[in-house]
């Protein structure tokens, strides 16, 4: 299969491209920078492998969780190849290509689990549990928005093989988690890791209608109105 797989949830670019002649894969820095370099980054990819957009069976990106303008590039650009290809595409879980990341780095075996806890700033942390069975992922506990106390709370008591994620360097002691398994404090290669997901997906027959391939937001608003912050602070200054 000719399966092309990108993700911008986070501040790198990663992208991807298997063909029966090999893969491609690169990771660049992002963040702000993706809407502008996401597609020609795919079509130097594509260049590189020898092929063209036409040749291409499956479309697969991170939808998120993550940062809200990543998520809507990546979402945008994988919509718009999918329905002008007319290709099915593979909405990935963006914390579970931290996990296989984790996986692949920690040589965990099967049965493993694998806790994720990403930074989404405002001291808030996306964070889901997977286990890796039988050669695939299950989700044990869907992606969801934490403040920091509130992850301690819900994750107290629990036990994983691997915790990742870019929570761990970001807030450091203040992530009081579990003391239990592997820290993976840093991503090895976040674009084989998303590419074994998207092939994994492709041949799982997962492919969705472009129309049905939506972002995963979990915070939904990140800043106040005018009118907003104005009552805020009128109140702060009667107090």
């Amino acid at each position: 299969m000719r399966v092309l797989a990108f993700d911008t949830s986070t501040d790198k670019l990663a992208l991807a491209l298997h063909t029966p002649q090999g893969a491609w894969a690169r990771v660049l820095a992002g963040g702000a920078q993706a809407s502008v370099l996401l597609l020609p980054q795919v079509q130097a990819l594509l260049q590189d492998a020898g092929l063209c957009h036409a040749d291409l069976d499956a479309i697969a990106f991170g939808c998120g969780p993550g940062a809200f303008t990543g998520l809507r590039t990546s979402c945008a650009v994988a919509q718009g190849l999918g329905l002008g290809l007319g290709l099915p595409l593979l909405p990935l879980d963006s914390l579970l290509i931290v996990a296989e990341d984790a996986r692949w780095q920690a040589g965990l075996e099967d049965d493993a689990e694998v806790a994720v806890a990403m930074d989404a700033r405002m001291d808030e942390v996306y964070a889901g549990r997977y286990r890796w069975q039988g050669g695939r992922w299950q989700a044990l506990q869907a992606p969801a928005l934490y403040a920091l106390d509130a992850l301690a709370q819900a994750w107290q008591g629990v036990h994983w093989d691997a915790l990742a994620g870019s929570a761990l360097a970001a807030f450091g002691p203040r992530l009081a988690l579990p003391a239990t398994g592997l820290r993976v404090v840093h991503e090895d290669d976040r674009a084989a890791a998303l590419l074994r997901l998207a092939l994994a997906a492709a041949r799982a027959g997962e492919g969705v209608d472009a129309a049905a391939a939506l972002p995963l937001y979990l915070r939904d608003r990140v800043a106040l109105t005018t009118r907003e912050r104005e009552a805020a602070r009128l109140a702060a200054g009667a107090t």
